[in-house]
């Protein structure tokens, strides 16, 4: 059993996994620090000044802060948002080398194909 554990353990898709979470991590607070810091003082002022994370109801006693609710919405579109073009980002240049790589293969094949005509046509000969 304690085999299996470490075999499972010390695999390299669960250590993969491991540093995805962490840098998982760094990248939501650095997305978080955009958010609170950059964004929604701009939103803010563009909006005329209106802070989210104040607005609530009372009800009796009870105070219901729908603001912060609303600003964690928000948060979480602009996350999903920066998320969304970083992976696009990504994939675009996995494209480009993708396509580098194709118009390497077929420059290959293409030489391959000449020389193999030259060898055919020079066998012709001799």
């Amino acid at each position: 059993m304690w085999n299996d554990f470490k075999e499972f353990a010390f695999k390299g898709n669960v250590m993969d996994l491991a540093v995805a979470v962490i840098i998982g991590g760094a990248f939501g607070a650095i997305v978080t620090s955009l958010v609170e810091n950059i964004i929604t003082p701009l939103v803010g002022v563009l909006l005329g000044g209106v802070d989210f994370t104040n607005l609530m109801i009372k009800v009796g006693d009870a105070e219901i802060l729908y603001g912060g609710f609303i600003q964690s919405i928000f948060d979480f579109m602009v996350i999903a948002f920066s998320i969304f073009l970083f992976i696009r980002l990504l994939s675009k240049f996995k494209r480009r080398e993708e396509e580098a790589e194709e118009e390497e293969v077929e420059v290959q094949e293409a030489l391959l194909t000449e020389i193999r005509d030259l060898l055919k046509e020079q066998n012709k000969w001799n």
